[in-house]
């Protein structure tokens, strides 16, 4: 699988997989995409973050490759600011999450679009992911967000209250988008069949990358089916349980202790073997 390193792309989740617990990309793990790259291998990210809010990471990792991003909804071309490819919810998007604030006023939540973050319901959580981003997000009402454009909504919540928010989902049988829990307090309304899976599907597809071979990290659910769809699925020692399941590859180091080094140096010795076979 692994013949040539020039032909490897690696595509990492962020939070819990690259950065550590602090939001940090470790010195180890740094070096170790440094040391990948310079062997020729190709790195980039798989993000739920926006294009604004991973500005911030962008000169740390000197990333040359487009980024999948909105969770699969986008994939953006950073060093030619161009999106590549875009799936944008459905205009009933709006009437749904209205229909879940109306049942669960007590929660926060966002609409992503390629022009900003939309806060439409501030709490605690929403006030921490917004510092987490590192933005300045647009506050308004949701019936005032613009239409059109809508890559996907996310819900903040207390903890307790994911499993509310599943049974509500699960009970409306909304049937138009797709959602998935993207951490302990948040929950994402994404395009139907949206997933970072299917934005790697996609990723194949563009000019010149049809014979690589795809590496991917992730550490919960909505990097599942990114784990699954990639010829090489890795989960950190931290990732929940379903998610090692759905992966090739359990490493023995978490995202603390450099997973994603971890991970390189797994895949260069793969290649080296090969090389060395032949």
């Amino acid at each position: 699988m692994f013949e040539d390193i020039s032909k490897v792309v690696l595509i990492s989740d962020m939070d819990g997989t690259l950065l550590n617990s602090q939001k940090k990309i470790t010195d180890t793990d740094r070096n170790a995409i440094e040391k990948f790259m310079k062997l020729g291998g190709k790195f980039t990210i798989a993000t739920g973050r926006t294009i604004q809010s991973f500005e911030q990471y962008y000169d740390m990792l000197d990333l040359r490759m487009p980024l999948i991003m909105y969770n699969g909804a986008a994939i953006y071309d950073w060093q030619k600011s161009e999106l590549l490819y875009t799936c944008p919810l459905p205009d009933e998007s709006r009437r749904i999450a209205l229909e879940i604030l109306e049942a669960m006023p007590h929660i926060g939540g966002e609409v992503l679009r390629t022009d900003g973050t939309y806060v439409f319901r501030n709490n605690d959580y929403q006030a921490l992911h917004t510092k987490i981003c590192g933005i300045d997000p647009y506050y308004m009402e949701l019936t005032e967000i613009p239409d059109g454009g809508w890559l996907k909504v996310l819900f903040a919540m207390a903890p307790e209250d994911i499993s509310q928010i599943e049974i509500l989902v699960k009970q409306k049988g909304y049937d138009s988008v797709t959602f998935v829990k993207s951490s302990d307090i948040f929950y994402e309304m994404l395009p139907l069949g949206i997933t970072k899976g299917t934005a790697l599907n996609e990723y194949r597809r563009l000019d010149g990358m049809s014979d690589y071979t795809f590496a991917a990290a992730g550490d919960f659910d909505n990097d599942t089916d990114m784990l699954i769809k990639a010829d090489l699925g890795a989960a950190p020692s931290n990732a929940e349980e379903i998610v090692k399941q759905s992966a090739d590859l359990v490493l023995k180091n978490s995202c603390d202790s450099g997973a994603i080094a971890e991970l390189v140096e797994y895949i260069i010795a793969q290649c080296e073997n090969k090389k060395n076979a032949e």
